[in-house]
C-alpha cells in the first residue's frame, strides 16, 4: 500500500516558548498565521527556602526537546512534512538567571528564576551606593534596582556559590537568560554552541544601556560582574545558528524575544501608543513608545520592546510588571488544594458571582510595579463566616484585575492619553469571568484575540521574517487580520471604582510584613517581627483550605 501523500503547505515557523509554568513548542503556517500543532510540558518550580524560587535549567532544556520531538510527532499524523520547517524562533521567561560551564555544558547551580527574592539585602547595600541626584543605573537601564532583575540574582550568585565563583576565576563560566542557555545548548553547546541573547533580554539585566544597546562598562563595574562572562547582544530577528541536534537538526533559530515582548509582536502592536497586557504566571503590561525612550513618573519600567533586524531600528516600550497572576491560581491547586486544575476557579467563581467582601492581595514575591515594595506579603482580609472557598477563588480572579488596573492607571498618567481599550492575551484569558471582571473593573472594553498563542506567534514573526530566511512578511498590508473577543464593562463606574478602592486599601495592609534578614536568609526569627493579624489571616486560610481538602462543608 502506498504511503500516505504528505500535506503541502507554505513555509512553516516553530516557536520554543519557554515560560514560568510550562515549556511549548508551536509550529505556525507562515503565510496565514495559523497554529498548525503543539506539545506543551510542565516545569517544576522548587521553593528551597521562603522567598526562594528555583528551576533546573537541564530540566527546562530536555523539556524543549521533548516539546520539538512530539510536535513534529503530531505534524507526522497530520501528513506535514516537518522539512517544510524553516526557522525556529525562541520566547523565553525573562530576567531568570542560568551560570553554566562552557567546558562540560553542566549549570553550576539552579537556574534563579524571576520572582526569587533572596537578593534583598544586596538590592539594599547596592542603593547605598548610588549617589542621590544621579540614579545612573536608572537613567541608563530603565529598571529600578529591584531583586527582579538579573544582574542582582548573578551578584547574590558570585558571592554565595563556590562553584560559581572558581568558574568564573577560571574563565570556565557563561553567564544568561533562558533565552542565552537555550540558544547556547541547541546550536551545540560545548561544540561551539552561540553564545547570545537579544535586545530585549539584555534590556531585563540590569547591565545593558538602552541608549547604545550595549553591555554597560560602568554597570558591569557597579555591580562587580565580569564582561567576559556575558552573551553578545544581538537583533530579536537574525540567524543566530543551527540545530545541532534532534529531529529539527539544521534548521535555522532566527528569532529571539523576551515572553512580553513577543506578545508584544504577536499582538501586532507596532504603533507608537498601542498596548496589550498578558496573562500568565505573572501579568504584564507594555505599551509601544515608538522609536524614544519614555521615563515613567508613576512606577514603570522603561524596556526595548523588539527590533526586528540587525539593520532595523529599535522600538522601547513602557511596562507595569505583575508578580502573580496565574501563579495564584497555581497556589489554590498545589498548596491550598481547593481546587484539582487551574480551570476549576472559573466554575468556583461562577457559582457566588462575587467575592461578598473578600480582598485577596497575592504579594507572594512582594508588589511590583507600581509599588516596587519587597517587604508587601500576600494576605486574605474582609473574611466572615459566610466566606467559603469560591469566594476566595472569586478574590483570586478580582486580585489579577485590580493589580491591571493599578498598571493601566500609571500607564495613562506618564503617557497622558487614556486607553480606550485593552488588547489581551495569554492563558488566563481563556477564562470568561477574569476577562469580564476585567472589563468591569478598567470600565474599557477587553478585546481578546481568538488565537491566544501570541507569545509564540511573535517570536515565529521574528523567526520568519529573520534576513536568510525571509518566510513571513512584517508589512501591515501582508499581516493576517486576526478575529476578536470583545467584552464590554457590565457594572456601573461608581460601583467599579468603590471595588478598587477597596482593594487599594487591602494593598496598604500587605505591605512592611517581612524584614531583610528573613527574605535572605530564610530564618524563622521572621515570625518575630510579624503582626498578629498575619497568624490570625494564615490560620483562617490553612483552616478554610484543611476544611475543603477533607471535604468538610
Amino acid at each position: 500500500m502506498a504511503a500516505a501523500k504528505k500535506a503541502v503547505l507554505g513555509p512553516l515557523v516553530g516557536a520554543v516558548d519557554q515560560g514560568t509554568s510550562s515549556t511549548r513548542f508551536l509550529v505556525f503556517n507562515s503565510k496565514t498565521a495559523e497554529l498548525l500543532s503543539h506539545h506543551q510540558v510542565e516545569i517544576k518550580q522548587e521553593f528551597p527556602r521562603e522567598g526562594w524560587v528555583e528551576q533546573d535549567p537541564k530540566e527546562i532544556l530536555q523539556s524543549v526537546y521533548e516539546c520539538i520531538e512530539k510536535t513534529c510527532e503530531k505534524l507526522g499524523h497530520l501528513n506535514i512534512d516537518i522539512s517544510n520547517i524553516k526557522a525556529i524562533g525562541v520566547s523565553n521567561q525573562r530576567e531568570t538567571t542560568v551560570v553554566w560551564d562552557k567546558l562540560t555544558g553542566e549549570p553550576l547551580y539552579n537556574a534563579v528564576v524571576w520572582l526569587d527574592l533572596r537578593t534583598q539585602s544586596t538590592v539594599e547595600n547596592l542603593s547605598k551606593k548610588i549617589p542621590g541626584n544621579n540614579n545612573f543605573v536608572k537613567s541608563k537601564t530603565g529598571l529600578p534596582l529591584s531583586t527582579y532583575f538579573s544582574a542582582v540574582k548573578l551578584r547574590w550568585l558570585l558571592d554565595n556559590v563556590r562553584t560559581v565563583k572558581e568558574a568564573v576565576e577560571e574563565d570556565r563560566a557563561l553567564f544568561g537568560t533562558i533565552d542565552a542557555w537555550l540558544i547556547w545548548s541547541l546550536t551545540g553547546g560545548t561544540n561551539r554552541g552561540v553564545h547570545c541573547t537579544d535586545v530585549t533580554n539584555a534590556s531585563r539585566t540590569m547591565l545593558f544601556n538602552i541608549h547604545s544597546l550595549e553591555w554597560d562598562k560602568e554597570l558591569c563595574e557597579f555591580f562587580e560582574i565580569p564582561m567576559k562572562i556575558l552573551p553578545n547582544v544581538r537583533s530579536s530577528s537574525e540567524i543566530y545558528g543551527l540545530m545541532k541536534a534532534g529531529v529539527l537538526e539544521g534548521v535555522p533559530i532566527s528569532g529571539c524575544l523576551g515572553d512580553q515582548s513577543a506578545a508584544l509582536v504577536g499582538q501586532m502592536c507596532f504603533q507608537d501608543g498601542q498596548a496589550k497586557n498578558t496573562y500568565g504566571t505573572g501579568c504584564f503590561l507594555l505599551c509601544n513608545t515608538g522609536h524614544k525612550c519614555v521615563f515613567s513618573e508613576h512606577g514603570l519600567l522603561t524596556t526595548v520592546a523588539y527590533k526586528l533586524g540587525r539593520d532595523k531600528p529599535v522600538y522601547y516600550a513602557l511596562e507595569g510588571s505583575v508578580a502573580i497572576a496565574g501563579a495564584v491560581i497555581r497556589w489554590l491547586r498545589d498548596n491550598l488544594g481547593i481546587i484539582k486544575s487551574s480551570e476549576e476557579i472559573e466554575k468556583l467563581a461562577k457559582e457566588v458571582g462575587t467575592s461578598y467582601g473578600c480582598y485577596f492581595v497575592p504579594a507572594f514575591s512582594g508588589l511590583y510595579a507600581p509599588y516596587w515594595e519587597p517587604s508587601a506579603r500576600g494576605i486574605i482580609c474582609g473574611l466572615t463566616q459566610f466566606t467559603n472557598k469560591c469566594h476566595i477563588a472569586f478574590a483570586a480572579l478580582e486580585a489579577v484585575c485590580f493589580q491591571t488596573r493599578e498598571i493601566l492607571d500609571a500607564m495613562n498618567r506618564d503617557c497622558g492619553i487614556p486607553l480606550s481599550h485593552l488588547q489581551v492575551d495569554g492563558g488566563m484569558t481563556n477564562n470568561k469571568i477574569l476577562m469580564q471582571l476585567q472589563a468591569d473593573i478598567l470600565y474599557i472594553p477587553v478585546v481578546k484575540s481568538s488565537m491566544p498563542e501570541t507569545t509564540a506567534l511573535g517570536a515565529a514573526m521574528a523567526a520568519g521574517a529573520a534576513e536568510g530566511v525571509d518566510v513571513w512578511s512584517l508589512q501591515p498590508e501582508d499581516l493576517s487580520a486576526v478575529m476578536m473577543e470583545r467584552f464590554e464593562p457590565q457594572i456601573n463606574a461608581e460601583e467599579s471604582e468603590i471595588r478598587y478602592s477597596t482593594w487599594k486599601k487591602a494593598v496598604i495592609k500587605s505591605m512592611g510584613w517581612v524584614t531583610t534578614q528573613s527574605s535572605e536568609s530564610g530564618d524563622p526569627s521572621i515570625f518575630c517581627s510579624l503582626p498578629l493579624g498575619f497568624f490570625i489571616v494564615s490560620s483562617m486560610v490553612m483552616l478554610i483550605g484543611a476544611r475543603y481538602i477533607s471535604g468538610i462543608p
